[in-house]
């Protein structure tokens, strides 16, 4: 994967369309799953937009995110039915015409008897003018790459056979470093104290995820992340002094 030479991060949004996905039909498996694998790549996924089957809100979102972040990748909408609209509208943001994509068409041959081919099939052949093919190993039917949007389906084994495919041609940023102290305290008996350690280190986050221990007993893990490992160790430092300094207090 190419690393970006830029210090400035390199960032994402993500695209979620379907009305199953906001009736609860469907639980969606594909927002944590993308923002780990970017993350892991050194990209930074910053928003996430769920629309439903609307032409006018896919527009309107895209157009929000693709403006904003140096990708922007969606899910869903590119199936056989009446309802799967994302290309069309992936085409209406960019203002070009969309048809049959020949190369698109090649593909799906590999897969559909000539017969099977029909009109709803097609419909998964059509490609935005200029866009390229994202390749699917899955079930050959591919996605598309135009401009900075990057579109996948919805149904998670394929979308993740896309998204390896074309993780190699992002450019990528430097990644995202992270470490985890048990706090072995409540939320609340630190609050005031992490914020004071979170303003001493400007080049960290400083984040406090409490939960349950499994005899019922509520504590906390304090993650520290950072792209500088420098930045990252003086923070877990100050933080594991901070809660010294707390638990003597007691």
């Amino acid at each position: 994967m190419a690393a970006d030479s830029q210090s400035q991060p390199i960032t994402a949004g993500l695209l979620v369309i379907g009305d199953e996905i906001l009736s609860g039909r469907t639980k969606d498996k594909n927002i944590g799953y993308i923002a780990e694998y970017l993350t892991n790549i050194g990209i930074d996924l910053k928003e996430v937009r769920v629309v439903a089957d609307d032409e006018a809100a896919i527009v309107e979102a895209l157009n929000a995110l693709r403006h904003r972040h140096t990708y922007v990748f969606t899910t869903g909408g590119i199936g056989p039915t009446h309802d799967d609209i994302t290309a069309d509208c992936v085409a209406k943001a960019f203002g070009v015409p969309i048809d049959v994509d020949p190369r698109a068409l090649a593909i799906m041959r590999e897969r559909f008897k000539p017969e099977e081919l029909n009109e709803a099939r097609l419909r998964m052949a059509r490609v935005p003018q200029g866009a390229e093919l994202v390749a699917n190993p899955y079930n050959k039917v591919p996605g598309f790459w135009i401009g900075n949007v990057i579109v996948m389906a919805g149904v998670p084994a394929i979308m993740q056979a896309m998204l390896d495919g074309v993780a190699p041609q992002l450019k990528t940023g430097v990644k995202m470093l992270s470490e985890t102290v048990p706090a072995n305290m409540r939320e609340g008996d630190i609050g005031t104290e992490l914020g004071r350690v979170a303003k001493r280190h400007p080049e960290a986050m400083i984040g406090s995820y409490p939960f349950w221990q499994p005899d019922g007993q509520p504590n906390t893990n304090l993650v520290i992340r950072s792209r500088s490992t420098e930045a990252l160790q003086a923070a877990r430092k100050d933080v594991e002094a901070m809660l010294a300094k707390v638990r003597a207090g007691r």
